[in-house]
């Protein structure tokens, strides 16, 4: 049986050329990246000069102290290449000093949450190595907007007034900054941020004179990490301030700390699924969440992949519940790389036992698989019924599964933590950055870009939200919150941990063909990266999907896991749909014993993707139409 047929009519074209694509999640980065294709620049150059314009256009989104990853391929070396831009924690995060400040869990606002900024080297880094432009030119569209103004966007106005009281009585620098006058800016307002157009203008000034190209973006990485960039952080987190908690904290990063972190390349983790490779980044993020649920839903036949069908609907809601529960119990970064956790966790062996846990009603129960002792294979994995917990699994992790209502309960009202966990939009009065109704619109940014040549990335950069922590003076920018994703427990593979990368939710794609890539493509939403990816991924390879199709279908995720974002909750059976998946759908998951929430029509995800079709040279692009702010642009 066929996927459901898509709707006659998208919201926009699937965009089609040979000359270039870029994508993103705002208008000004696509058309940034676009420019730079138009003057000659490659997809890296593109993608830098885009990523640079987030910073300033999607400050409530990511900033310059947060993070990034992403994939590429080069048009001389197809293999796909993942850029780490992810910071580690700093070393004096441990879980002796948090634990001391009488901490049961990362706060999720604040620097003490804040891991070593890595997303500018990164950029650095891919721009020196693949780019061909010289950094002044890559940076003068950030500049000019950070300088100049541009009109902000609905969301950061609204973002704003949500932690307007935070800024005006604990963070005053944030309110300078984002409240001139103590006044939230109104949406299409003009806002600039002079502070930051300095910093890269300075970045700029490092490398004048020196003899090479390469030499002039090494020293503006240098410059970063160990310049007046990295002394005004270091100074400015040693004050106390309010953390999402309530509690007066100062943070831990230090100079040492931000002169020592240094993004690098590394290889992808990668399956096959129906004749395309997909890769991803490894299991100290969630990237191979994507792999695990392409390895259950293989085994099925077409008619259990479709999302818009309630059988399709309910086989991928399982198949994510049981590939996110062997995030939380085997995936992180603390305990050093094991090299036979991936052997076990993408075997066809143990994708078999777990897709025989997916039966015809949903599963309320957390079920990682136990990990069988001293050796690779896979175990029976967990029963239907619940089974084997994590704590039972050797090397396994339980995480607390506390549900909102028991947070809640527990004294942590609704409304009473300001700037917690991740920056979704929400309905209501906007006092708890988590909607009540499970909506999330999306934590961050995404770009991806495709040449003439053949050179593509997918990159998501992150964190340094706004609302994440303080302002720092002079800089125009604040530090990220990624070590929430962290747990204060030794035993969790995501543990605290000085010189560890925290559990990023940040995870692009790329698919390729016979060695060859085809096709570049993410999404914001933490813990619903993978999830809305796996939808347009089965659309497009699978179903047939055009990609403006894909992106437009309905989209639906589970909340049945415990959200990497403070307070780190969890919904068991817990599904969120948007409504134009059909009554019917919705009624026939509801009877499997989905605890369905409905969010409205177009309310789920920010996908964008990028193709080229190896043997005509053809290139084609899409991007989200919900929330009227992600375009792609190309010819």
């Amino acid at each position: 049986m066929p996927f459901t047929a898509p709707p006659d009519f998208t919201t926009r074209p699937t965009l089609r050329g040979d000359f270039g694509m870029t994508a993103s999640t705002h208008w000004l980065a696509t058309a940034s990246g676009q420019a730079v294709l138009e003057r000659g620049g490659n997809a890296f150059d593109a993608a830098v000069a885009s990523a640079f314009v987030l910073h300033v256009v999607e400050p409530h989104l990511n900033g310059p102290g947060g993070d990034m990853t992403g994939i590429f391929a080069t048009a001389s070396a197809p293999a796909p290449t993942v850029l780490m831009g992810q910071g580690a924690a700093p070393a004096g995060a441990t879980i002796a000093h948090y634990a001391g400040l009488g901490l049961a869990e990362v706060p999720g606002a604040g620097a003490l949450a804040a891991a070593v900024p890595a997303a500018v080297d990164a950029w650095l880094l891919l721009l020196a190595e693949h780019g061909t432009w010289e950094l002044g030119d890559v940076l003068a569209y950030a500049i000019h907007y950070a300088q100049e103004g541009h009109p902000i966007v609905a969301n950061v106005a609204a973002t704003i007034e949500r932690v307007r009281a935070l800024f005006a009585e604990h963070w005053p620098t944030s309110a300078e900054q984002w409240m001139p006058g103590g006044r939230v800016p109104e949406a299409g307002e003009v806002v600039g941020n002079p502070a930051y157009a300095q910093v890269l203008r300075e970045l700029v000034a490092t490398g004048e004179g020196l003899p090479t190209r390469a030499e002039r973006i090494a020293a503006a990485r240098t410059e970063w990490r160990t310049g007046r960039v990295a002394q005004e952080i270091a100074e400015f987190v040693r004050e106390p301030h309010m953390h999402a908690d309530g509690g007066e904290y100062a943070g831990v990063v230090g100079r040492e700390d931000l002169a020592g972190e240094q993004a690098r390349f590394e290889a992808p983790v990668s399956i096959e699924f129906r004749g395309y490779e997909i890769a991803k980044i490894g299991p100290w993020g969630q990237g191979p969440v994507l792999l695990q649920a392409l390895r259950i839903l293989d085994g099925f036949d077409d008619e259990h992949l479709d999302p818009s069908t309630e059988l399709g609907a309910h086989t991928v809601l399982e198949a994510l519940k049981l590939a996110l529960a062997d995030r939380e119990a085997h995936y992180g970064d603390a305990h050093g790389r094991d090299p036979q956790l991936l052997d076990w966790l993408l075997s066809e062996e143990y994708a078999a036992t777990r897709r025989g846990l997916i039966g015809e009603k949903a599963s309320a129960a957390f079920r990682p698989g136990t990990r069988p002792r001293g050796k690779a294979g896979p175990s029976a994995g967990a029963g239907s019924a619940g089974g084997d917990s994590a704590a039972e699994a050797p090397g396994g992790f339980a995480p607390p599964l506390l549900t909102r209502a028991q947070w809640e309960a527990g004294g942590a009202a609704s409304g009473a933590h300001l700037g917690v966990g991740e920056p979704t939009r929400q309905r209501g009065d906007g006092a708890d950055e988590t909607s009540a109704d499970g909506t999330h619109r999306g934590d961050t940014c995404h770009l991806d870009v495709v040449d003439r040549w053949g050179n593509m990335i997918a990159a998501t950069p992150s964190g340094g939200w706004l609302q994440s922590s303080p302002t720092i003076p002079g800089l125009g920018f604040c530090l990220g919150t990624r070590l929430q994703m962290t747990w204060l427990d030794a035993d969790s593979p995501s543990a605290l941990e000085p010189g560890t990368r925290p559990r990023t939710t940040l995870s692009p794609t790329l698919v390729s063909k016979g060695g060859v890539p085809i096709m570049a493509l993410g999404t914001p939403g933490g813990d619903q990266q993978d999830q809305w990816q796996l939808l347009l991924v089965l659309r497009l390879l699978v179903g047939g999907y055009e990609p403006q199709e894909a992106i437009d279908a309905p989209a639906l995720h589970t909340t049945a896991m415990p959200s990497s974002f403070y307070p780190r909750v969890w919904e068991p059976a817990g599904a969120v749909v948007e409504d134009r998946l059909g009554e019917e759908v919705i009624a026939g998951l509801r009877a499997r014993g989905h605890a369905v929430t409905q969010v409205g029509d177009w309310d789920l995800g920010r996908l964008s993707v990028v193709t080229r079709d190896p043997e005509t040279g053809q290139l084609s692009a899409a991007a989200n139409p919900r929330g009227a702010q992600g375009y792609a642009a190309g010819r």
